[in-house]
């Protein structure tokens, strides 16, 4: 299980070797993806709070990257933070996300990217509940649900 030590000495020191890689072009991404998904996975965007239904959904399955379809997260480690986006407490494997240190927005935050296609996920931070006490905040429009 991975916790807060963790997440910072990867940011710090380097992350895990991804499964596989996908890149494309940002045209080939443009084509692939909703205006929305593109400003956020490839631009570093963020969507409003609360703009999507996700939230609240709270069923099993599994939600893969919008851009690659790398794994991501299991809905079991789904959990209402109140934030306004989808939060998830652990990644569904130790190489399925990248971390990288953001200051920006005045603000010191890890960065969770995929790591197979380097898209900007959202955020984690050490708040979320026990036993891991991480919350990786997520842009609905970055993932997917499968089963």
């Amino acid at each position: 299980m991975l916790n807060w030590q963790n997440i910072l000495m990867m940011s710090a020191k380097g992350n895990p070797e991804p499964p596989y890689r996908v890149e494309k072009t940002e045209q080939q991404w443009r084509e692939q993806l909703s205006e929305e998904a593109f400003y956020v996975t490839r631009k570093k965007g963020t969507e409003r709070p609360f703009s999507s239904d996700s939230c609240a959904l709270f069923e099993p399955g599994r939600y893969h990257c919008v851009c690659c379809d790398n794994l991501l997260f299991d809905g079991a480690e789904k959990f209402d933070s109140g934030s306004g986006w989808p939060s998830f407490t652990q990644p569904a494997s130790d190489n399925a996300i990248a971390y990288i240190a953001d200051g920006s927005h005045g603000m010191q935050r890890i960065e969770a990217i995929c790591n197979v296609c380097d898209a900007h996920l959202g955020h984690v931070f050490p708040d979320g509940p026990p036993p891991s006490h991480l919350r990786y905040c997520i842009n609905a429009v970055a993932i997917v649900k499968g089963d």
